[in-house]
This record gives C-alpha cells, structure tokens and sequence, in this order.
C-alpha cells in the first residue's frame, strides 16, 4: 500500500491552506507524482534486489507510466491527520487539543504563526474531497480520527459526542460508496487538552485506560466498515519532536538546550512518553483481537517512521553508530513490539532513564500487531561521536552516542527537496525493508507514508487521464 500525505505537516501545522486553493488542478498534478515517485521506488528495489547500481537505471518518462504499469492488487492512497485536515475545530461539541491550545497560545512557534481551526476545511467539504480522491483514482484514504471530536473531555464518563460519531459515519459511507477503502488511524498526536490539562497527557500511565476507551468506542461505532486500523502515527515524533526538542506540542524539552521550550525535560520525558505511547497501543489492540476482531474482521497494527541510516565510513564503529541510529528511532517501538523490551543499546546507554516493563506489559506487547504501517522519507549519516558529554546534562539527544549529518564531505545524501529535513534517498526504503524483514521476522508491511515535496509553484507534468 501506498499512502502520501497531500501535504506534509512535519514542520508546521499550516502549510496544507496553499495545497488546496485549487483542488482540481491538484488531483491532476498529483496523479502524475504519485506514479512516477512510486516507479522510482520500485525500480531501485528491484534493482537492488538484482544486484545492480540503481543509478545505472534508464531515466523514468512519467508520461509512459499508467496503472497497467503496476501488478493488480497494489494499493494507491492518500493521507491526512485531523487536526491537519478537519478544521471545524470549535463547531458540534468538538473539545480541543494540545494542538488547538499550542497554536493558539505560541503562533511564533509555527512557521506561519497559523492553526487548524479551518485547514483545509474537509470537515465541510468531505463529500469535495472523496470526488476528488475517485477522480485521481486511488483505491484508500488514511485519515485520523480525533479523539476529542468524539470524546470532549478525552474520557467515556465526560460523554459521547454523537455529532462527532455521525461525521466520521458520513465520512466513511462516502468513501465507500466511491469505491475507496477507509484506513483509521486513532491517534495523530492530537492529545485532547482535558487530559494535557488534568496529568499531563502521555507523561502520565493514566492515560493508558483512557486511549483504551477511545479506541473500543471506534470499534463499536465504525468497525462494521473500517478493515484497517492503526492505533498511532509516528510515536516517535510525538516523543522526540514534542518532549526532547520542543518543536511539535506541547512544546516541551530541557532549559539547556536553549530551544525556548515550555518546560521539560529531554533526559526523562521522552522515553515515558514512549512507555506509554506502547503501552496505550498494546491495550487498544487487545480488545480488538479480543471482542471485535473475530466478527469485524478487520486487521490492526501500528505506523512507525525512521529514516534509514547510512555509516559515514567502513570503520566497525560507524556500522555500528549506524545500528544504534536506528535502535534510538525504530528499534524504540519495534523491539518492544516483537521482544517485549527496550533494544539492548538503548538500555546500555540511557540506564535507569529507560523505564521497564512488567513480565504481563511485554507479554501484552509481543506481537501486539498483524501489520506494520511503515513512514520513509529521507535518510541521514551516522559516525560514532566520540565527544566527551559528560559535562552536560543527559538528553534523548544525544544518549545514543552518534553524530547524524545530511552531507559527507560536503555532499549531501541526496537532492534536496522544499523541506529542509527531506532528502531524496530512494534506496533507503529498500535498504529499510530488508534490515525490518530479517531482524523483526518479516512482518507484514504496508508503506502508508512516503514521497517529498516541491516548492510552491513548481509541479509535476500531468497525465492525460487516469
């Protein structure tokens, strides 16, 4: 499966008002985009697979490329997230989230000092944005859904928001009726400020029971139609860019890290944050397996993103810089998800901040996913640093020892892209999927997220048709 995002919110909460001041014209230049992107994908992997240089591959000529061009089965999708998406953020008894509050509060840590209280409007215009998705000819829609449109307070005991329920209802039935497969995420990182405000949202084990109601109320309500869930988008980034570098709400980090962050503290909060994150995951798919899965038959799991890293040098010691790199991002989730404990580096190097799990937590995580929905974008250099740290304080930062660079000796990774964190690294999905398949068991892999962007005003040549 392929699912890209529109457009892309790593950095800031806004950018997706420019993407849709012409919807149809973007449903065109976007067939174009997703195809050549995935051919270029697929050629270096098989490529690779062959033993060949991807970069002796013949240039690829969007304008020969159709849907004949793939096998039958394979799956074209978009994606979004609600609060990116939805706007309609005060309308029908929707609570606010951390994001409502973070952008409101802090527009000078937004890039266009904007929020989400209309985005792209689809909350209205959903029935717009379906025609459009069958238009381009796309066969699934990963959306999120949001926990405070449906539960004010954050909790079953502050009440149900039925207008909240018959939206994602309209929603779903739409795509369906078009032919379009509804992919629910239930967490994209849209904390509902109640419990931010009552303990501090995934900082605290309260909130493991409360995402587990969250996600039954969605199982009752939506399962009978939605096949496929996932429980969380990108924990990683809600941990790192939300509690060690500030960047992304609720704005948090330590004091010495002179990031302006509010409050903090990267040596210690990110890594309960993540605790639980998994934990929340674990128990919400139990009760799926355990009084819906059998009768809905619907498959759950969880979307991961890392980049791929590549050692700087052939020494043993960036190899292994280059393992440790992908422990500290992927390895944080992933191991626990198939061995029920934290990868053996990160307990080396974090110790006792690393919090652990009782023998029931790992034996209710192992195996707690029947696929793995997988985020590629870019990929970074990983050299062993070697600098002496230990006259400042600890950080998720710096714990596992490695210098990550987007150049080598002044060369960057790959092209860049509008973004200035993504660099066009093709051969590091395919790089990816092979260390995913022999170290975690070959799971079953969907690729939900994957691409890179232009900068405004400058598209994709279209194609005449589907």
């Amino acid at each position: 499966m392929f699912a890209h995002k529109l457009c892309d919110n790593d950095n800031n909460t806004n950018t997706i008002h420019e993407t849709y001041l012409n919807r149809e014209t973007m449903a065109i230049q976007l067939r174009c985009w997703i195809v050549c992107l995935l051919l270029l994908v697929l050629l270096v992997s098989v490529a690779l697979t062959n033993g060949t240089d991807a970069s002796t591959d013949p240039p690829i000529h969007c304008g020969s490329l159709s849907r004949s061009s793939f096998d039958p089965g394979f799956i074209f999708g978009t994606a979004s997230a609600s609060y990116q998406f939805e706007g309609a953020a005060k309308e029908d008894g929707r609570g606010p989230s951390i994001w409502d509050t973070y952008t409101h509060a802090h527009p000078e840590r937004i890039v266009d000092g904007s929020n989400g209280d209309v985005a792209v409007d689809q909350y209205h215009r959903y029935k717009e944005d379906v025609r459009i998705m069958e238009d381009m000819g796309l066969d699934a829609y990963r959306f999120s859904i949001s926990w405070s449109r449906l539960l004010p307070s954050g909790k079953l005991s502050g009440g149900v928001n039925q207008r909240g329920i018959t939206y994602y209802n309209n929603l779903i039935d739409e795509l369906l009726h078009n032919g379009i497969k509804p992919v629910v995420t239930l967490f994209h990182w849209d904390v509902p400020e109640a419990l931010e405000h009552e303990y501090g949202g995934f900082l605290s084990p309260h909130i493991i029971n409360h995402f587990r109601d969250y996600a039954e109320l969605c199982y009752k309500e939506f399962g009978d139609r939605v096949k496929l869930w996932t429980t969380l988008n990108e924990p990683h980034s809600v941990s790192n860019s939300g509690f060690a570098v500030g960047s992304h709400a609720p704005g948090r980090c330590s004091y010495w890290q002179k990031r302006n962050c509010l409050g903090g503290d990267s040596a210690i909060e990110p890594y309960l944050v993540t605790h639980h994150l998994l934990l929340s995951h674990a128990v919400a798919v139990k009760v799926y397996k355990d009084k819906y899965q059998a009768f809905q038959k619907g498959l759950i799991g969880i979307t991961l993103d890392t980049y791929w890293f590549v050692p700087a040098s052939e020494t043993e010691e960036d190899k292994h810089a280059a393992l440790r790199s992908l422990d500290f991002m992927f390895g944080w989730y992933m191991e626990p998800l198939t061995s029920g404990d934290y990868p053996q580096s990160m307990r080396s190097l974090v110790g006792k901040r690393l919090p652990v799990f009782t023998n029931e937590e790992s034996m209710l995580l192992i195996g707690s996913f029947d696929f793995l929905g997988l985020n590629y974008y870019t990929a970074r250099y990983s050299s062993n640093d070697v600098t002496d740290n230990s006259s400042i304080p600890a950080s998720y930062v710096t714990d596992s020892h490695v210098k990550v660079t987007i150049e080598l000796n002044g060369v960057p990774i790959g092209p860049p892209t509008a973004s200035d964190w993504l660099y066009v690294y093709p051969k590091g999905v395919h790089d990816l999927l092979l260390y995913i398949k022999e170290k975690y068991n070959d799971p079953l892999i969907y690729i939900t997220e994957n691409g890179t962007d232009t900068l405004h005003g400058h598209y994709w040549t279209t194609l005449n048709g589907k």
